[in-house]
């Protein structure tokens, strides 16, 4: 029976039996509604790549300010989008190495200063010009120039030069950097024609869909470009559609009733009720994402290292990895890394809940009366309620925390990076260095705990040369205990990120964060 059952799951599969038929045959085996889909499931993603249809999202995230202009890029609908119309130089593979994209080859100089990336030839922009390595070049000053404000300013930084040779760009640090190569994958620096710098919010690059819808705070979407140059590999759907739905109750309605096919970021309170729907699949994903409390180190009453000791060591991080991750996570040190990265040091003491400490830190910081903190759903799932729990631990060690809830439009706009004290999610990065130069070097514009440490930059310019990986881990170690001891950063958890996918959609294999390293829309495709 089970051996039939499989083999007509592939007729459906081919399209030569119906999906009616093959469940009503199912029934008359006796063969549950779930398993018989299951079989459907299997089959169709064996078949490969299907073409066609409309794959939707509805994502976390999304604001009335949001920009097409990747150097403004934050929360995950613009993550996600930036994959659907925007080509890279380099992406970030899912064993951790590098695909080549727009970079047909990559090198350096014994010293790692010198990097050469050879530009693929043949590639189309939107706009149908061809890509060449002035766009490149052009791309990575735009970003590189501080009026910019760009996400990825922090990361160049070190470079001294850049100059197009024939099909060739050449980059020269100004110190070295064996990690280069990842830089050039953070998800701002979308190659477009000269850079960006005539229109940035164009929405013009090389990616497998080409801009055809942007509601900021709304929805976005794109059309399957015709003269992608990997068609072969992603971009099957003949349209991607990302819906901004920030509030979780209204994205789980929203997949439920078949408006989206995935959704990302939600609550593990509510995991038990989806798992429940036979033509879903939830998935949690382990990986570098943190849930953060920031405070400006360089703001009353934040800029006291006792004060911010204080609000550390009145955390109970086991209670919320219990209570708002429902044990999706693990809990967090006070700096960005885990297991995750390589070179993860994991020997540096935990953290623990501890309201005497706690309380002698904050009479010795000389602070009274009451310590604000903004917080908002879409910082992270759950925010709110952690907050609460936050202001119960502080009041423990006698420390008074007032919590204001905001508004989900307009958070990543006018709250995180802008106000002292609020929460924020990382979804990680890469790297290490990338991690550490995109939010913690002293001059970063994603710097979102206003911490300035001379030892930690030199320390994290010292890493980047470091070619021997013991020594480096090391110098890791040092740069996380700094972070952990002295800077504005609190984190309480680091958390599995959870989605929820349909049953009609095939090709998804997870990754580290979000709906599959957030390039689902253009890897996954709608199946038959």
């Amino acid at each position: 029976m089970s051996q039939e059952l499989d083999y007509r799951s592939h007729w459906v599969a081919a399209g030569r039996l119906s999906r009616r038929e093959f469940l009503g045959r199912a029934t008359a085996f006796g063969v549950s509604a779930t398993f018989a889909n299951s079989l459907l499931t299997s089959a169709a993603r064996a078949q490969g790549p299907v073409r066609g249809g409309i794959l939707k999202a509805g994502h976390n995230g999304g604001s009335a300010t949001d920009s097409l202009d990747p150097a403004t890029f934050v929360g995950a609908v613009m993550g996600t989008f930036c994959y659907c119309w925007g080509e890279y130089l380099v992406a970030l593979a899912p064993d951790l190495g590098l695909e080549n994209r727009l970079a047909e080859e990559v090198g350096s100089s014994k010293d790692a200063k010198i990097w050469t990336m050879k530009i693929r030839k043949g590639v189309e922009f939107h706009n149908g010009k061809t890509v060449t390595a002035e766009d490149v070049v052009a791309t990575l000053e735009r970003h590189a120039d501080a009026k910019s404000k760009s996400g990825a300013l922090g990361l160049l930084k070190s470079i001294d030069a850049i100059k197009a040779n024939g099909d060739e760009v050449v980059v020269t640090l100004k110190d070295a950097n064996a990690d280069f190569p990842y830089l050039m994958a953070d998800y701002h620096l979308i190659i477009q024609p000269n850079g960006g710098k005539d229109n940035p919010a164009e929405g013009i690059s090389a990616g497998p869909y080409k801009m055809s819808v942007f509601e900021p705070g709304v929805r976005c979407g794109g059309e399957r470009f015709a003269n992608f140059w990997q068609s072969d590999k992603m971009g099957f759907a003949d349209q991607v559609e990302i819906l901004a739905i920030n509030d979780t109750t209204a994205r789980i309605s929203a997949l439920q009733a078949g408006q989206v096919h995935m959704i990302d970021k939600i609550e593990p309170k509510v995991v038990h009720l989806l798992k429940r729907s036979p033509n879903l699949k939830v998935e949690a994903v382990s990986g570098p994402t943190y849930y953060c409390f920031n405070m400006f180190c360089n703001t009353p009453p934040f800029d006291n290292n006792d004060l911010r000791m204080a609000l550390k060591l009145a955390i109970d991080r086991e209670e919320m990895v219990d209570k708002i991750l429902g044990g999706y996570g693990t809990p967090g040190n006070d700096f960005p890394i885990n297991a995750s990265y390589q070179l993860f040091s994991d020997d540096i003491p935990q953290r623990e809940f501890d309201p005497d400490k706690a309380a002698f830190h904050y009479k010795k910081s000389g602070h009274s009366g009451s310590i604000h903190l903004q917080v908002g759903e879409t910082g992270f799932p759950g925010g709110v309620d952690a907050a609460q729990l936050y202001q119960q631990s502080c009041a423990k060690a006698g420390i008074t925390l007032e919590v204001k809830r905001v508004p989900n439009d307009g958070f990543w706009s006018e709250v995180w990076n802008k106000q002292p004290f609020s929460n924020a999610y990382w979804s990680g990065r890469a790297t290490q260095d990338q991690m550490y130069s995109t939010a913690y070097l002293s001059t970063a514009d994603w710097n979102d705990t206003r911490f300035h440490d001379e030892k930690f930059d030199k320390l994290l310019i010292e890493a980047r040369a470091e070619l021997d990986q013991d020594k480096r881990k090391n110098l890791y170690r040092e740069m996380a205990i700094i972070v952990r001891d002295e800077g504005g950063l609190i984190v309480p958890m680091f958390a599995q990120d959870i989605v929820a996918i349909s049953d009609k959609v095939g090709g998804y294999v997870g990754g580290r964060s979000g709906l599959m390293d957030y390039r689902a829309l253009v890897k996954c495709w709608l199946m038959a």
